[in-house]
């Protein structure tokens, strides 16, 4: 655990951005996590760094960036029908996607391929093709900042909702993921395909019966047809949530827009931020070193040079243009850090 100072932050972002951290830090254990907090740390300016894959880094950042990288997957209950896992922090996701699959496990195979790491995923509550992490959610062990005690949270406590959790609202800022375990489910496997484009993807790749194996191959193609690769051109996935809506607005708004897509949800009806933003006639458009995705909308892209200021600036540009045409607020699933 060795401190260093000014480092470019440009390899720990998916965006891409050439931002400077005064201090840079990784750590891999509690105990470490311990020593960086008697050393005062936590009471000055400071970032948790998971995989950078959700952030927005608007400037240089003036204190120091802690970069988790806690590993480790362990079996810790191993029953008949299911096993209790427990992924470190630090893990990447999609490794560990990968690993559960291997080990013919079931439960998050439609969240293949979600960029960054494990600590992110509860406090995303991350979500794709009609499965959200709550669905498989035990516990996660998390270092509050304050004490230095370690606690543990069940899914209550976490309060999940969509795309958020207590940690980005309540307890923001209070606590550092360190650990997730998840019950993952044994053969035979209750696999999910309705959802999206994933049961013409089977049926392209001649699957009648998908396997947790096939799911996760199709979700993987879908992905890799609609999003770009950060390694090619800097972007954070999605950047907008998908708006939720009440009842009469969508009513209001399928009257003007009858193909407009809308989805059930458990407050009202969920809107495809995508299309409002396709509609407003974003995609594809480049505005300087910036712009929103050729081939989906919903994704922010850096074209090389551009810097965090230039694309929340394009975000508001478009959330503006959705809320005059639609009069929908749009907001961002990416978090900005100022």
């Amino acid at each position: 655990m060795q401190e260093q100072k000014h480092i470019s932050l440009k390899p720990y972002n998916t965006f891409g951005l050439d931002v400077v951290a005064h201090n840079f830090l990784e750590f891999s254990s509690v105990e470490e996590l311990s020593t960086i907090r008697k050393k005062g740390v936590f009471e000055g300016k400071h970032l948790i760094l998971g995989g950078g894959s959700n952030i927005l880094l608007l400037h240089d950042f003036e204190g120091t960036v802690l970069r988790n990288c806690v590993a480790g997957i362990e079996v810790l209950v191993n029953a008949d029908d299911h096993c209790l896992v427990k992924f470190g922090a630090g893990e990447n996701w999609h490794s560990s996607v990968m690993w559960s699959i291997e080990n013919n496990l079931g439960g998050i195979e439609n969240l293949s391929l979600i960029p960054g790491t494990v600590g992110a995923a509860p406090m995303q509550n991350i979500g794709a093709y009609g499965v959200e992490i709550k669905d498989v959610f035990v516990e996660l062990e998390a270092f509050n900042k304050e004490t230095g005690e370690l606690e543990l949270f069940d899914a209550e406590q976490c309060a999940f909702g969509y795309r958020e959790s207590v940690f980005k609202n309540v307890l923001k800022d209070q606590f550092v993921i360190v650990s997730m375990t998840l019950r993952l489910n044994k053969p035979p496997h209750e696999v999910h395909t309705a959802y999206g484009a994933i049961q013409s993807q089977l049926a392209e790749m001649g699957v009648a019966k998908p396997s947790i194996q096939d799911v996760s191959k199709a979700v993987i193609a879908i992905r890799q047809s609609k999003l770009p690769d950060p390694k090619e051109i800097g972007n954070s996935g999605s950047f907008f949530k998908n708006p939720v809506v009440s009842e009469e607005k969508a009513i209001e708004l399928r009257k003007e827009h009858p193909n407009m897509p809308n989805y059930p949800a458990a407050s009202g009806v969920k809107l495809a931020a995508g299309w409002l933003i396709e509609q407003c006639g974003w995609k594809g458009k480049r505005v300087g070193e910036t712009g929103a995705h050729a081939r989906q909308a919903l994704v922010l892209v850096n074209y090389g040079n551009a810097k965090g200021v230039d694309v929340w600036a394009l975000a508001q540009q478009i959330q503006s243009s959705v809320k005059e045409r639609f009069g929908v607020d749009l907001h961002a699933e990416v978090n900005v850090v100022s």
